[in-house]
């Protein structure tokens, strides 16, 4: 119901972030005006795609004369709280949360608000004191790789999920994907693994490789979701290894590492793309509007996603 409400609002940003990419350069800050300073904070840089979408943010705000710091801190959302509260000290202009639960941030969002410095999240999450989101929708990325691996299992089996719960987008994607699978009365989600993060590829392939282990037969897995790429590509990598082809694989992200792997046409049989060219220049935009004077019309912005198949790998 969300999905089909939304369609006209996504629509709209599609076209937007069309029109961005075709539109001049963005304006840079007036000779002589005293430089803007953005804060990126994260607990994800060791994920290639948040590396990826804070690389991209990093050049849409430089190229408008902005001062950006990025801040990692390899999974340590403690750490998180108290690298925003520096940059409030430091008395930035915007702070960007790069992925990452802002709900166990509470206390630096507080710090921001009470410092009246803005926050905007990038595939973050909504929470008080987060003034915007910029996101793929996520319960749409979810769907659409669920019903993916359902079709391509002749929609029956033994279904495992790899998840990151403490990922407000991968939790969304995954709610969705289960509500998928549910529909479909012969495929059965018969394990759910949270996959760390830093390290998701060995993570998952080693937890891929138990699993096998308790389902030895060929068949008895007959396909692997997992929310996001490197996951996937740890549970292909098991799979190969043990013989098993036979399992089919899907991720979200559009990576690619994913890509060069479906198209290969093996295990890895699809991704759906996020568009983080469109969030980062979004989230830029939305920045610049504010340094403006004019907030954001909805706490969220939902970009759409493509499925990578075989046929679109290259």
């Amino acid at each position: 119901m969300r999905i089909g409400l939304r369609l006209p609002f996504l629509t709209l940003v599609a076209a937007a972030a069309l029109l961005a990419a075709c539109a001049a350069p963005p304006p840079a800050a007036a000779p002589g005006a005293p430089k803007k300073t953005i804060a990126v904070v994260t607990p994800y840089v060791a994920n290639e795609t948040t590396k990826y979408v804070i690389d991209r943010f990093r050049k849409e705000a430089e190229a408008r004369g902005w001062q950006v710091t990025v801040t990692d801190t390899a999974g340590d959302f403690n750490l998180l709280v108290s690298r925003i509260k520096d940059a409030v000290t430091q008395k930035v202009d915007a702070i960007v949360l790069g992925m990452g639960d802002p709900a166990q941030m509470t206390q630096g969002l507080e710090a921001a608000r009470q410092a009246n410095i803005p926050v905007f999240g990038i595939d973050a999450g909504n929470a008080p004191g987060v003034l915007v989101n910029v996101t793929s929708d996520n319960a749409s990325l979810g769907k659409l790789s669920a019903e993916t691996l359902a079709k391509a299992i002749g929609e029956r089996g033994s279904v495992i999920m790899f998840t990151h719960d403490p990922h407000p987008g991968v939790r969304a994607r995954a709610a969705a994907a289960a509500e998928t699978f549910a529909a479909y009365p012969n495929i059965k989600v018969i394990e759910k693994k949270h996959i760390e993060v830093p390290g998701p590829v060995d993570n998952a392939r080693k937890i891929t490789e138990d699993l096998l282990t308790a389902y030895p037969d060929n068949g008895a897995i007959a396909g692997i979701w997992a929310g996001w790429d490197e996951p996937a590509l740890g549970a292909v990598q098991a799979a190969l290894a043990a013989g098993r082809a036979e399992i089919k694989v899907v991720g979200v992200d559009g990576t690619d590492f994913a890509k060069a792997e479906i198209a290969k046409k093996g295990p890895f049989i699809a991704s759906v793309a996020q568009d983080f060219d469109a969030m980062a220049a979004k989230t830029a935009e939305l920045i610049g509007a504010y340094f403006n004077g004019k907030k954001p019309e909805s706490e969220a912005i939902l970009i759409p996603g493509k499925l990578v198949t075989a046929e679109n790998a290259k």
